[in-house]
């Protein structure tokens, strides 16, 4: 669900400006928020700090979770997500429209920083990315979250327990023994590149007797229709839990790894270093069990994605 907020009066100047670039100006929170564990901090008081996001739901919640521990803090927050396309976030956060955005560690060493070969390990991913963009780019990120959005398959629950199914070693033994089950769902694009499809065959050593290609939201529902007993998802998506499938482990880690990070241009961090104090503890609180959880909410539940990001970061403790 893509939501936006109104602008207040105090936005306009910059909206007009912002605008032209093609991005628009959302608004100040309407919440009234109080500190919880986050503080005030006297070097963020009154300072503005412009958050913004990509278009989708999780990153939308995640912007709104850093909005609302910046807000706690006692900043001043003008809201910039929802923006377009990773390429347009991306340019926002280098051209100095937004101060901070949460980022994807496959992403930036994949898409921004033009790489082919994945880092396997989480912390060695992270540490490649943050070094290379901030030596080409001038962008550093803060401590990455446990929540990584990255590719699996996924499968019904009800499919998965019966044939005691948890990870794609175990699916591999499965289709071995019970070849005629080997139905996969994939998108047009991941059936063919080689962090797709074909690379993951080689490394679990399996073969589809079907493969079916479809859109992205096509695959959850052809997997919970029994169209295909094995579909390529992303691992945080509210559909998961709003259609009852089972996220199977990539225990060999083949998949790239996604894990959510604040990236932000160094000088602002040395301007500011109190913000890494306010928005790492949020991330670290983060997994991708809460946030398909918390995708569902909107996506399937139609609530709105600041509301849900608020009714969180409350039960965490960290606003009141």
């Amino acid at each position: 669900m893509k939501h936006r907020l109104k602008a207040l009066l105090g936005t306009v100047l910059l909206a007009s400006s912002l605008t032209a670039c093609g991005l628009n100006v959302n608004a100040a929170l309407p919440y009234d928020v109080q500190p919880g564990s986050i503080r005030p901090v006297p070097s963020l008081e009154g300072m503005t700090v412009t958050v913004g996001s990509k278009d989708f739901t999780e990153n939308i919640i995640l912007g709104y979770m850093a909005e609302l521990a910046l807000s706690a803090a006692g900043a001043h927050v003008i809201d910039l997500t929802n923006i377009s396309g990773s390429n347009s976030a991306r340019q926002a956060l280098l051209n100095g429209q937004i101060d901070l955005s949460w980022e994807y560690t496959g992403t930036g060493w994949i898409s921004y920083q033009g790489n082919t070969e994945p880092i396997p390990d989480e912390q060695r991913q992270y540490d490649a990315v943050k070094a290379a963009d901030e030596k080409q780019y001038g962008i550093t990120w803060l401590d990455y979250s446990p929540l990584n959005d990255t590719y699996a398959f996924g499968v019904r629950e009800s499919y998965a327990a019966e044939h005691n199914l948890k990870t794609n070693s175990d699916m591999t033994a499965f289709l071995k023994e019970h070849p005629d089950q080997a139905v996969f769902c994939v998108e047009t694009e991941f059936a063919s590149r080689q962090d797709g499809m074909p690379g993951v065959e080689k490394t679990y050593g399996f073969s589809p007797t079907q493969l079916k290609t479809f859109g992205t939201g096509a695959i959850y529902t052809a997997v919970a229709n029994n169209t295909c007993n094995f579909g390529e998802i992303f691992t945080t998506d509210g559909r998961i839990a709003g259609l009852n499938l089972r996220v199977l482990d990539d225990d060999k880690k083949f998949f790239p790894q996604y894990n959510a990070a604040v990236t932000l241009k160094q000088s602002f961090l040395q301007a500011h270093p109190a913000l890494a104090d306010v928005l790492v503890p949020v991330g670290k609180a983060m997994d991708n069990k809460q946030m398909v959880e918390l995708c569902k909410e909107v996506d399937v539940d139609g609530r709105d994605a600041g509301e849900v990001a608020r009714d969180w970061m409350v039960s965490k403790g960290f606003i009141k």
